[in-house]
């Protein structure tokens, strides 16, 4: 046991109950005694007390105490074996033949896994696209179609889309722009929207802009050409563009040289049910795009704006170095950054889930052993010069159990332009959030994310994703970071799943009522024990999240399936609980009694 943080273990052990077998890994935060944990917050006016050697630690009205009104019992998970590659990243799956696509970056391939027995799946063919490109980045299958959205080799260069049948053959393939990041096709079929993140080049020299290509496949895909694929950009937002005065200068346009077009990078999509308008994620520009699908314009760009992490309830653990859980509040201001985004439906409105993930720009040229910078905006705290008025207390909170270790970005902050920072800006959230379709905050996560995983497992806490034994690691950058969400609809409830890159797991929060979400489980198939290079560390990564309901599984009940890119693992959850009755002939038995 490690003696940073005894005493913080010893209270969490009355606190946590675990629910695991020993013929799995997985492990669920259980606090069915009513007890809940609350990680205190200092005063904002003033830094937290690092004097401590434990987190502090209290029980509040404002508990994160977990419903368990769902269990996801692990199944299965399918090993390439291959580690830190990008094995498994993004997956998506046919009903019909019962068969997971997997994004496999290291073999440059579409893994076909059949999982008609989900207890074994199975690798029944895989689709080499080397000839398409460089390397699969996203796919997604609806109507007996599977595209893959495939970089090019130049990643400034168009890249392309290509379409198979369900058992790997090709179809067709388009082009589409540059770095085509994530597609996805509209509920109706009709349409596949891709996002072109058009990143620059290592030296910056060559920065394409950014677009969103819309795919008309309403006549099919067999005699798809040029003229069926339409590309939204935003040169209209450039300075000199007609709706320049329509750019809210909270949208982060930073990029050296970079026109708004440049700048902005999509980098996932969703749609709403009735497939009229989707929702562009902008991450590294903290926005998101909103699109009309019927005329396949921009409606709009929406600033997301900035998480106050001052104010109670919106704490984080800001150090890497202090040895302890220490998540309290702190003059910081978070970027949300959303990586992937989910819409869903309830009450007839349309509501965007974001997983504040984060994003920082780093693009360093390297030439042979040596390294040179060509645009970074990432520094730490305490090599910042802080404004004397605005922290009075800079030499304590610069201190490395304070905020000193803590990740911001140069680009704003010094808000006079007086050579120091009046407000520092951290990257993601630590959150996951619910935002209107026009783009209203109606709900963060605040601190709950930390907390949660916390109270799991206090002696990993944000640990990073590709070595044990690495406690507090990422508390300096983006903690858990929340990457992947997915929302499925169990009886009348909706719920998002949402994954931790980090520490690892899926976290399930009921979201039937946006304006209130509730805690209802976190599972994390890692095993913190094991070593993560050898292969016996369990799931790592958990990039791609996928939601399949019982209508389309291969059982009786719904799945949950994560893709985890650090591990190349794909693992399949079932999903019970009260939104139904389980059938007295289930296909599965309960994981623990196998």
């Amino acid at each position: 046991m490690c003696l940073h943080h005894v005493s913080l273990l010893a209270l969490l052990t009355l606190l946590v109950g675990s629910v695991s077998s020993p013929t799995t890994m997985a492990r669920w935060l259980d606090l069915d005694d009513g007890q809940a944990v609350q990680i205190s917050a200092s005063n904002p006016s003033t830094i937290p007390d690092i004097a401590s050697t434990t987190a502090p630690l209290t029980t509040t009205t404002q508990a994160i105490t977990p419903t368990n009104a769902l269990t996801l019992t692990l199944l299965s998970s399918y090993e390439t074996n291959i580690f830190d590659d990008g094995a498994a990243e993004i997956v998506t799956y046919d009903p019909i033949s019962q068969t997971l696509f997997v994004v496999n970056a290291n073999d440059e391939t579409v893994d076909l896994l059949d999982i008609s027995e989900p207890l074994t799946p199975t690798l029944q063919n895989t689709i080499v696209l080397s000839v398409y490109g460089e390397v699969a980045n996203s796919v997604a299958f609806k109507n007996d179609l599977l595209a893959v959205a495939v970089e090019n080799e130049d990643t400034q260069a168009n890249g392309t889309v290509v379409f198979f049948e369900r058992d790997g053959n090709f179809l067709n393939s388009v082009n589409v722009g540059p770095l085509p990041d994530m597609l996805t096709f509209t509920p109706d079929g009709q349409k596949v929207l891709v996002a072109n993140e058009g990143e620059p080049s290592d030296d910056y020299t060559n920065d394409p802009e950014g677009s969103i290509s819309v795919i008309d496949i309403s006549d099919g895909v067999t005699d798809l050409g040029p003229a069926d694929v339409t590309t939204i950009g935003f040169t209209d937002f450039n300075t000199d563009g007609p709706r320049n005065s329509e750019l809210d200068e909270e949208i982060r346009i930073f990029g050296p040289g970079a026109t708004v077009a440049q700048d902005l990078e999509p980098e996932y999509i969703t749609v709403s049910a009735d497939s009229a308008t989707a929702w562009v994620s902008l991450q590294e520009n903290n926005a998101l795009a909103v699109l009309n699908l019927t005329d396949n314009t921009v409606t709009s760009l929406i600033a997301l704006g900035t998480k106050d992490h001052s104010a109670e309830g919106n704490g984080l653990d800001a150090s890497d170095e202090d040895d302890t859980i220490n998540i309290a509040t702190w003059p910081l201001l978070g970027m949300y950054q959303p990586d992937a985004i989910a819409a869903y439906e309830t009450d007839g409105t349309n509501y965007i889930i974001t997983a504040n993930e984060g994003d920082a720009r780093e693009y360093i040229v390297e030439e042979g052993d040596e390294e040179t910078e060509i645009f970074v905006e990432e520094a730490r705290v305490e090599d910042l010069t802080l404004d004397p008025v605005v922290f009075p207390n800079a030499e304590d909170l610069q201190t490395d159990d304070a905020l000193g270790r803590m990740i911001v970005t140069t680009t704003t902050g010094d808000l006079d332009d007086d050579g120091d920072f009046d407000a520092l800006y951290s990257f993601g959230a630590r959150s996951f959030s619910i935002f209107s379709d026009s783009g209203e905050l109606v709900f963060d996560s605040g601190a709950a994310l930390e907390q949660i995983t916390a109270a799991a497992f206090p002696e990993d806490f944000n640990a990073t994703n590709d070595e044990n034994n690495s406690f507090d690691s990422r508390s300096d950058a983006k903690g858990p970071e929340p990457e992947g969400v997915t929302v499925g609809t169990l009886g009348e409830q909706s719920y998002a799943f949402v994954g931790l890159e980090r520490i690892g797991g899926v976290v399930v929060y009921d979201v039937t009522d946006p304006t209130a979400p509730s805690f209802t489980t976190y599972v994390n198939n890692r095993d913190f024990a094991g070593d993560a290079e050898a292969g016996t560390a369990g799931d790592l990564g958990p990039e791609g999240l996928l939601f399949i309901p019982a209508s389309d599984s291969p059982g009786e009940l719904p799945l949950l399936v994560v893709a985890n890119e650090i591990s190349g693992s794909t693992s399949i959850y079932e999903i019970s609980g009260d939104f139904e009755e389980i059938p007295d002939n289930t296909l599965y038995l309960p994981f623990v009694a196998r």
